[in-house]
């Protein structure tokens, strides 16, 4: 029997002084409030029957599953796996703070002409193709129980949508991703539905920095 819930978490506040895009770059782990973030989503679903824990091999996102490993390793012989499609998507204009520094490069205003696309990065659909294929499989692999996923709001979004039936294009603006989230889906016949959002680091997101966000 396959999984009964897919948890979708996203990172907790990432460290990022200079405010930058950072994407996929190394380097770019919690800060001391993040690291809260990720114990408050951990804690919010003790007692739950979590059979398997995976993250994006990113810092941020194997920080943020660390927790959840505490609270539920017991349960998880395999400790943290790592899937590369739950990444970030791709972003040009990684390394760079946008409001700072895009003015000054004329060179890359080209790649904003197609939010739609998006035009700067990886397509939504190909993030969208990723995200449902790494669901399925995961929901696959154990018997009952629940599974965590962590990822990153871009492609935790293109799930969302696509269960919802809603188009993939959409204002960067207007997500509804915060920072250690949990966007919960389960399998009904031939697709999965979103059963519940929760924000159990609601009362840290205010002051929170999140500019790192594609």
């Amino acid at each position: 029997m396959p999984a009964d819930l897919v948890h979708l978490v996203r990172h907790g506040e990432v460290e990022n002084p200079d405010g930058v895009l950072y994407g996929r770059l190394d380097g770019f782990g919690l800060s001391e409030r993040g690291r809260l973030m990720a114990r408050a989503a951990a804690a919010s679903l003790t007692g739950h029957d979590i059979r398997a824990i995976v993250a994006s091999p990113l810092q941020r996102t194997q920080e943020s599953a660390a927790p959840w490993i505490e609270v539920f390793g017991e349960s998880i012989p395999a400790g943290l796996g790592l899937d590369p499609r739950l990444i970030e998507p791709t972003n040009r204009f990684e390394g760079i703070n946008m409001r700072r520094d895009l003015p000054r490069r004329p060179q890359d205003w080209p790649f904003l002409l197609n939010p739609m696309r998006p035009s700067w990065g990886e397509p939504f659909v190909s993030v969208q193709g990723r995200m449902m294929a790494a669901i399925a499989d995961h929901w696959q692999d154990v018997d009952g129980g629940e599974v965590v996923l962590v990822s990153h709001q871009m492609p935790i979004w293109m799930v969302a949508r696509t269960v919802a039936g809603k188009p993939l294009a959409h204002n960067v603006s207007k997500r509804r991703c915060a920072l250690s989230s949990i966007t919960t889906l389960e399998r009904r016949g031939a697709d999965f539905v979103e059963v519940s959002y929760t924000e159990p680091a609601a009362d840290l997101l205010a002051g929170a920095i999140d500019t790192g966000a594609v």
